[in-house]
C-alpha cells in the first residue's frame, strides 16, 4: 500500500461514468469530437459543450472515485463559460480536481455504444488524446467500441461508459 499525508494508507478507489449524445440535428458543421479526437466522417453530437460523451463518461468516472460529485457541479450546462467547452478540457480539469484533492488517477477504462463512428481505426489516437488529458501512461488508458446492433440501445446517437482507478 502506498501511505497518503499523515501516514494513512492509501486504498484503490473506483468510479462509474456514463454519459450519452444524440447526433446534433440541423446542423451538419457541427464536428464529432469523442475520446479528444475530431472524426470528420460524421455529423457532431448534440450538447451544451462540444458533446464528447468519452470525455464527459471519463471524467464523470474520475470525479466519483474521489467523491467529488460530477461534470453537472463542476461544469454546468447554465454557464456560459462552459458552453462549447472541449470534452477534452473537461477531462484534463477533471484530472486536475481529482489531484487537487490529494488522489492519483491510476487508469481508466472507457466502453463507447454506437453504430457509428468506427471506434477501433481512430481507438490509439484517443488513447494518446486521454493520456494526455489525464497525465496517465498510455498502458493505463483503454478505449474499446462495441455496436448495438441495430438494437436501439443508443438511438441515434453514442453512449460510453466509463470506469477509473484512482489512489
Amino acid at each position: 500500500m502506498v501511505e497518503r499525508s499523515g501516514g494513512l494508507p492509501r486504498v484503490a478507489r473506483s468510479g462509474i461514468g456514463f454519459d450519452v449524445h444524440a447526433f446534433a440535428v440541423g446542423d451538419p458543421t457541427r464536428p464529432l469530437w469523442l475520446g479528444g479526437v475530431r472524426h470528420d466522417d460524421d455529423r457532431g453530437l448534440a450538447g451544451h459543450s462540444d458533446g464528447d460523451a468519452v470525455c464527459h463518461a471519463l471524467a464523470d468516472a474520475l470525479l466519483g472515485a474521489a467523491a467529488l460529485g460530477d461534470i453537472g457541479l463542476h461544469f454546468p450546462e447554465d454557464d456560459e463559460a462552459t458552453a462549447g467547452i472541449g470534452g477534452v478540457v473537461v477531462l484534463s480539469r477533471s484530472a486536475a480536481l481529482v489531484r487537487a484533492a490529494g488522489f492519483s488517477p491510476v487508469s481508466v477504462d472507457v466502453t463507447v455504444i454506437a453504430d457509428r463512428p468506427n471506434i477501433a481505426s481512430r481507438r490509439d489516437e484517443m488513447r494518446v488524446a486521454i493520456a494526455g488529458a489525464t497525465d496517465l501512461p498510455m498502458d493505463a488508458v483503454s478505449v474499446k467500441g462495441t455496436r448495438p446492433e441495430a438494437m436501439g440501445l443508443t438511438g441515434d446517437g453514442v453512449a460510453c461508459l466509463a470506469i477509473a482507478v484512482i489512489v
